[in-house]
């Protein structure tokens, strides 16, 4: 049975079924959920939520007056002394553990996968003239928080692999993943970090005005459809206000994500200050995504090899926000090509999160003998052991041409 009741009738063990106001406006990425911790009962009883939707079905039911009563305070009382406690420790745990990448890895396919049918039906919808579906748009974010949460690494190393004829949508789904795990290493409230995660889903929703054949286009664009192309910030914008979109954050990042903080980018040209940091943190996954994939016109570059390059390119990024990026991915990020001090080639598999510069790796190549070899996965941070990262590594210097099948299968 669902029951309408007061926040401050909330007692751990009951299903929240749905939350009231605004999606943007309650503290959590779900909207139902069991409660179970009591931070997550703190921090609903002390956020503007007033009202809660339980089903007493899947959870307690709220508690009767009388005896009952005396239960919800003793109840209450125990979670206000535990609380600090708890929480200290909720911290704790976010800091050293997550799923591993062999676990969230499926689950995150099948986001992938359920989130690339939604955002190719928006954007299909939104070419033929039809409104935005918020509903289907915050669910997606939804998903791809949660993967976040859970190993940011699987969702945006698997977003990273893109065809010629989905990127356009699989572009959008990777900036709003990197968009979520920047604002996480932002520490944003979930609020903030939900806008920035919109905000990278729609960031490119202008290019529905941009003919097919030329974001589809295998060869270089010429002068005048790059000219076409660079209108979609503004004709996003645009289209977002007669979508009725009014949130600033998201206007804002459509409208600037292709700045640049020299004063060279467009439409506006603005330069450093003039550029919020969320369209300083769009350009900057913009790019990221966009050079690590493989194009219509070009293949992507490995990804360590990208943040070796854009740390090059002076005067386009703001310096703190492309070293949260870095921090957010780690320096040698999944699907990395390496090479060891033994002399053999690998590819970077999972990251050890209190150690960026010792990976988990997986070998495959002999740069000594210039052929392959086995598989071998090795953990750098493991004690004794012998081998170590000494660069990056180009895998189209080396006539490597499968190299996104190496990392991606499983180990």
């Amino acid at each position: 049975m669902l029951k309408v009741i007061s926040t401050q009738d909330l007692t751990l063990g009951m299903f929240i079924h749905a939350l009231t106001g605004d999606w943007i406006d309650h503290p959590f990425w779900k909207k139902s959920f069991l409660l179970e911790k009591p931070a997550d009962l703190i921090k609903l009883q002390q956020s503007i939520i007033k009202e809660v939707l339980i089903d007493t079905n899947k959870g307690l039911d709220v508690f009767n007056k009388g005896n009952d009563n005396a239960t919800n305070m003793q109840t209450k009382t125990s979670i206000a002394t535990i609380s600090s406690a708890h929480e200290e420790n909720r911290l704790k745990m976010t800091k050293t553990s997550h799923t591993p990448i062999s676990t969230e890895t499926a689950r995150a396919r099948d986001i992938l996968q359920s989130s690339k049918k939604a955002v190719s039906q928006m954007f299909k919808e939104v070419r033929m003239g039809k409104a935005l579906n918020l509903a289907s748009s915050m669910a997606v974010v939804d998903e791809i928080a949660d993967s976040v949460e859970r190993n940011k690494n699987a969702f945006i190393s698997l977003a990273r692999l893109k065809h010629k004829d989905d990127y356009t949508y699989m572009h959008s789904i990777a900036v709003c993943a990197l968009m979520v795990a920047l604002a996480k290493e932002l520490k944003f409230s979930a609020a903030k970090a939900k806008l920035a995660g919109l905000a990278g889903l729609w960031h490119d929703i202008g290019k529905v005005k941009i003919p097919l054949d030329i974001l589809n286009k295998s060869g270089s664009l010429t002068h005048e459809e790059f000219s076409e192309v660079k209108q979609h910030p503004e004709q996003g914008y645009q289209l977002l206000q007669t979508l009725n979109v009014t949130e600033p954050i998201i206007l804002d990042v459509c409208l600037h994500h292709h700045e640049k903080i020299n004063g060279t980018g467009y439409p506006n040209q603005l330069q450093d200050d003039e550029i919020s940091l969320f369209a300083k943190m769009g350009a900057v996954c913009d790019v990221y995504d966009a050079v690590t994939s493989n194009r219509p016109y070009k293949a992507g570059w490995e990804p360590g090899v990208a943040l070796q390059r854009m740390a090059k390119w002076e005067g386009h990024f703001d310096p703190k926000v492309f070293k949260v990026l870095v921090q957010s991915v780690g320096i040698y990020p999944i699907g990395s090509m390496v090479k060891l001090k033994s002399g053999r080639l690998a590819v970077v598999i999972d990251q050890n999160n209190h150690a960026l510069l010792t990976p988990v790796v997986k070998v495959f190549f002999s740069s000594k003998a210039n052929a392959r070899i086995s598989y071998e996965v090795l953990d750098l941070a493991k004690k004794h052991m012998q081998d170590e990262i000494v660069g990056h590594e180009d895998s189209v210097l080396w006539g490597i041409h499968d190299f996104n099948a190496i990392w991606a299968q499983e180990s």
